[in-house]
């Protein structure tokens, strides 16, 4: 049934019992799904992506350590502080490398 029958059935009958006597149109659904070449090149840059991402905020929070104690022990404030702002930013970019990663892997997983 076309369109041009659809609406000329609902312009004389408009009760859905005459569009419901076709059965509808068979779609297939195809699986999607990649190579398994291209499947583990993908996750290997995922990983050392977030790996490096983890090791580089791993650093930034060990370094801000380092300006706390030197700007305590040496009464910089303006040290300590920053110190403690890269701390906080170092966690904060931790956990949003390990959220986006884990999201990233779990919508190329749901696609596959």
């Amino acid at each position: 049934m076309t369109l041009m029958d659809a609406v000329r059935t609902l312009a004389t009958d408009p009760g859905l019992h005459a569009l419901a006597a076709d059965p509808p149109p068979v779609v297939p659904k195809p699986s999607p799904a990649l190579p398994a070449a291209v499947n583990t090149q993908v996750q290997t840059v995922l990983n050392w992506t977030a790996g490096f991402g983890l090791a580089a905020a791993v650093i930034g929070g060990l370094t801000g350590w380092l300006l706390v104690a030197v700007g305590h022990n040496t009464e910089r404030a303006q040290l300590a502080a920053r110190g403690k702002q890269s701390v906080l930013w170092s966690l904060c970019g931790a956990g949003g490398i390990g959220l986006t990663s884990s999201m990233v892997l779990a919508v190329y997983n749901m696609s596959i």
